[in-house]
């Protein structure tokens, strides 16, 4: 529990992400990935049984952990007699993320980006490319000359030479340049 994301709304991917992660992690996952067992009757066998003691225990686990990781002020919005994959697709619609806001926020951090000098500047710009990858699955393509200049412009006065040497040749800098 201590690695989930608490939900806050905005961050339904990644809260997502961290619950699968963590369910699997812990071997509980198995009320996330399989249906609900059918009931059990007098003539279930005892692999039958086995299955869903196991779903079932799956089943609360996941649950809690889920609605543990919840602000309490969402809470009220999902169904509270469910299993585990019904929350999780009534959590999904309520904080679906579109692919328009995916690719607002990520435009908006990668042109907002300023170098702090806290990491080096070639981890800098890796953090710029991984920006660039995302955008690209959402099919925007920003061509790895925009991503150049973009960590160049935004590198501090110290790092004037290397803008200036950049500047004054024709040729442009690939990324791992």
């Amino acid at each position: 529990m201590v690695t989930i994301e608490v939900l806050i709304g905005s961050n339904f991917k990644k809260w997502k992400e961290y619950i699968e992660f963590a369910m699997e992690m812990v071997d509980v996952d198995l009320s996330l990935v399989t249906d609900k067992p059918g009931d059990l009757t007098v003539a279930s066998t005892d692999d039958e049984k086995l299955v869903h003691a196991a779903w079932m225990k799956s089943n609360r686990i996941c649950l809690l952990s889920m609605r543990r990781s919840i602000l309490d002020y969402l809470k009220s919005g999902p169904p509270t007699d469910c299993t585990v994959k019904e929350l999780m697709t009534a959590i999904s619609e309520r904080y679906r993320v579109s692919s328009n806001a995916d690719m607002g926020y990520l435009l908006q951090v990668l042109f907002n980006m300023k170098y702090d000098g806290n990491e080096g500047v070639r981890d800098y710009v890796i953090c710029m490319v991984d920006y660039q990858t995302k955008l690209k699955e959402l099919q925007v393509n920003l061509p790895d000359t925009c991503i150049m200049h973009q960590a160049l412009n935004t590198l501090p006065p110290e790092f004037s030479i290397i803008k200036t040497n950049y500047n004054s040749q024709d040729e442009s800098w690939s990324i791992n340049d």
